[in-house]
């Protein structure tokens, strides 16, 4: 059949030794953010990403970001990589240093951007860190699958884009799951509220607040939320629907943005005034990808070639390890994605799509509560009930996913994690709760302890020799190509970010799809 594809996506606050938010300059000796493609920043000049390259193993996408995390800090000095999802101690929205790209205009554009988002929402909540998780499924799999369904009829990359939106659909109904399991961030510093301190939160030592039950304050409405985009209700229902809503909210004013106003006598500050400057403002916990060409949008690239992978946005980062994830984890999310690609997944209601906005809230502020009941299938379900009905079906799906494999080793993550259904102490968020509140210690000096042993088992361990050197060129080649990207922009910015948005608004005229070939229409 072949094996899944997979790469990571792992973000990071740089910071000192002490747990305060570097404000120094991304490391010249890690290469141009611009252009390398391994190392970046998301939103922050001090939020590291690393991006690592697909691969069929997850042992190998580890190794790689192992040795990008090993090269790094041989070049951080004193400075170390946060491993928790919830930031380390601000000194207020300025504190949080928007990243800088350079002068081209491509640069100016990711700053703009990253300035329209702090207007919109502030820059404390864009300084939450977490992991995105790339899967594309063999390419074997797809004229298999379309046999067995009887639906030749269709393109099969119609057919392809429509068997992913079903994934995203039963993964929409069910990624509570992943918030429970994987959730690690029921703790933050004081310095991440600018205002009263929520209901849901009490005190622990000083300067901490925890919610007792949290999983993830990343994914509640403390993390990323945009009350705006609400109204969207994209639910995944097929391909021209989501791409026509995102379309529609990048031209569609919103009076509160227009207030902020855009470009005032050369200051910008924000791309746009609409409900979504570009399609990567939408948040999600889950996302349909497709490789990007020379001047096309991520819409656009969608439209004309179809959904190539899926793109999962709700992981915390484990802040016990040191690449926030292992490959325990990435074998149960491999055969999670499997199950909701091969389970039944009928379009999302808005009704329905309600329900399971609601679910995942109560997962991630109080998941771990006894008590909890979720919404399943309109009836009132406990949180440990429906998880072992899940992970019945899991199983079945790694003996799948185990053929071909030297061990069983889908069957044997599954298995190790099974135990936090009914033991939600064995959680990474009633792990770290459960330290916080024996050791006493405050959530920033703890976190900042676990980051010095990281950093000092990192730079002591060995690199892979070819990584160490493939690293080190593109430290230098990254940045002439920014210099050259600089040089060769002669067009104004005005000039470039109109053209932009002229071919954003374009629907693709060779487009493969239309809702008469997409799954389920």
């Amino acid at each position: 059949m072949g094996r899944l594809r997979r790469g990571v996506e792992k973000e990071g606050l740089r910071t000192d030794r002490q747990g305060n938010i570097a404000q120094t300059p991304h490391p010249y000796a890690l290469g141009s953010k611009l252009a390398h493609p391994y190392i970046t920043t998301d939103y922050s000049e001090s939020l590291l990403e690393y991006v690592t390259p697909v691969h069929c193993r997850p042992g190998d996408t580890l190794a790689f970001l192992a040795d990008l995390h090993r090269f790094s800090y041989r070049r951080l000095g004193d400075e170390l990589i946060w491993p928790a999802s919830m930031p380390c101690r601000l000194q207020g929205n300025d504190s949080v240093p928007i990243a800088d790209y350079g002068s081209s205009n491509s640069g100016t554009m990711k700053h703009i951007y990253r300035r329209g988002l702090d207007a919109r929402y502030g820059r404390i909540m864009q300084s939450i860190a977490g992991i995105h998780y790339n899967v594309s499924l063999p390419e074997q799999l797809w004229p298999v699958l379309q046999e067995l369904e009887g639906a030749q009829d269709k393109p099969l990359k119609a057919y392809q884009s429509g068997r992913y939106f079903d994934l995203i659909r039963h993964f929409r109904r069910n990624s509570w799951l992943l918030l429970y399991l994987f959730g690690a961030s029921p703790a933050l510093d004081r310095s991440f509220l600018t205002g009263a301190v929520p209901d849901k939160l009490r005190a622990h030592a000083r300067e901490t607040l925890v919610a007792p039950y949290a999983t993830s304050l990343r994914m509640s409405d403390m993390g990323y939320q945009n009350k705006v985009q609400a109204q969207l209700k994209i639910c995944f229902n097929s391909l021209s629907n989501y791409v026509g809503t995102l379309r529609n909210a990048i031209a569609t004013p919103w009076p509160a943005y227009e207030r902020i106003g855009v470009d005032e006598n050369g200051d910008w500050r924000q791309l746009n005034a609409n409900i979504l400057q570009i399609e990567n403002e939408y948040y999600s916990d889950i996302r349909p990808k497709r490789v990007t060409g020379q001047g096309e949008t991520p819409t656009q690239a969608l439209e004309a070639r179809g959904v190539e992978y899926i793109e999962v946005r709700c992981l915390d980062l484990n802040p016990f390890l040191a690449l926030g994830i292992d490959e325990t984890q990435m074998r149960f999310l491999d055969t999670f994605l499997m199950w909701c690609l091969l389970s039944e997944a009928p379009w999302i209601s808005d009704e329905e799509c309600d329900h399971l906005d609601d679910n995942r809230g109560l997962v991630s502020g109080r998941g771990r509560d006894p008590s909890l009941r979720l919404s399943i299938d309109g009836q009132e379900r406990r949180l440990a009930e429906r998880g072992e009905a899940i992970f019945a079906e899991l199983y079945k799906v790694a003996e799948l996913l185990d053929i071909g494999e030297k061990e069983p080793y889908h069957r044997e993550a599954i298995k190790a994690l099974e135990p936090r259904l009914n033991h939600p102490e064995l959680t990474p968020s009633g792990r770290l709760l459960a330290v916080l509140e024996e050791s006493g210690d405050e959530f920033v000096d703890h976190i900042a302890g676990l980051a010095r042993a990281q950093a000092a088992q990192l730079r002591e361990e060995p690199m892979d020799r070819a990584h160490d050197a493939l690293f080190t060129q593109l430290t230098e080649t990254s940045h002439q190509q920014q210099r050259e990207i600089e040089e060769a922009d002669t067009e104004p910015f005005d000039d470039f970010i109109a053209a932009y948005f002229a071919r954003a608004r374009e629907s693709v005229t060779s487009s493969i799809l239309d809702d008469s070939t997409v799954s389920g229409e």
